[in-house]
């Protein structure tokens, strides 16, 4: 079993996005520096979107391009469209992020299009980023439930999933997006999936709505992924999914993969003081029960 694993650390994006106050740029650069600093490596670090929609993400360019992000680091950025690509090329993104969902609803709520119009919005950027020599990451939402149509098909999540695929992506990451899901739906869902693609292509990408998140991302584990995604401290959730919470949080993901023998370069300790500087800084409380665990004890 390689007992390396792929931390993604999506806090500066997918965590901040939807926190209603908005951080100065500074902070966000800040914060990102210290997550170079505790060890992570591979940081989602803005979106190149409208600021109509996401004004928190505005300055991503600005972000990015101050990084000065250590070697071996890689920096990703969210892109939906041929605009966002043409600004994210300018940038020092290494990683250009598309995505689109598997729930038909959910869809045309995010991206105002349904999946097959998504999915041929997405071809051109997917193929102008691979000619720039970047690489692409594929994001696929609501793998198990829609927030407006509920439970969504095995097949619909493989259809989507093969299809980013094979226009050139090199790693598809499943979203479960309103934290729906249970380890015998993942489990369910990744077997149809690797069946196509393999697991060492795959990320998963949990929210821990109802506190499966650990759970999921250990069955995950079990069936050969090896590329997680996480928020420091739990931040995040998403506006277009009504009562999802924080994705699950860095620190415990981190204390997980520790207690299977699995490797991450990542200094638990400073993360955690991490994650309790950027709660300060919003005013609210980590949902990392490892840190939590820790603080008690202190």
């Amino acid at each position: 079993m390689r007992d390396q694993v792929r931390l993604v650390e999506v806090g500066p994006r997918d965590g901040l996005q939807n926190e209603s106050s908005h951080l100065p740029t500074n902070v966000k650069i800040e914060l990102i520096r210290r997550l170079f600093g505790a060890g992570i490596r591979h940081i989602e670090a803005g979106a190149f979107v409208s600021p109509k929609w996401v004004p928190q993400m505005a300055d991503s360019a600005a972000v990015i391009d101050a990084l000065n992000a250590p070697e071996r680091a890689e920096v990703l950025a969210l892109v939906p469209n041929e605009a966002g690509l043409k600004s994210a090329l300018a940038s020092q993104v290494e990683t250009i992020a598309v995505f689109t969902a598997a729930s038909e609803t959910f869809s045309k709520r995010n991206t105002n299009c349904s999946i097959e119009d998504g999915l041929a919005r997405l071809r051109p950027v997917v193929q102008q980023a691979r000619d720039a020599g970047r690489q692409v990451r594929g994001y696929v939402s609501c793998i198990v439930g829609c927030p407006y149509e509920g439970r969504v098909p095995i097949a619909s999540v493989v259809r989507v999933a093969e299809e980013l695929f094979a226009m050139g992506c090199d790693e598809i990451a499943l979203g479960d997006t309103n934290g729906v899901a249970r380890p015998a739906e993942i489990r369910a869902l990744l077997k149809a999936v690797t069946a196509g693609i393999p697991a060492s292509q795959i990320a998963i990408h949990v929210h821990d709505t109802y506190g499966m998140g650990l759970a999921n991302v250990l069955t995950s584990l079990e069936l050969g992924l090896r590329s997680v995604d996480a928020s420091v401290a739990g931040l995040g959730g998403c506006p277009y999914a009504p009562g999802a919470s924080g994705n699950v949080a860095t620190e415990d993901v981190v204390y997980l993969l520790e207690g299977q023998g699995l490797t991450t370069g990542i200094d638990l300790d400073a993360l955690i003081q991490v994650g309790t500087w950027i709660c300060n800084t919003l005013g609210r409380v980590p949902s990392s029960r490892v840190s939590a665990a820790r603080s008690t004890r202190s």
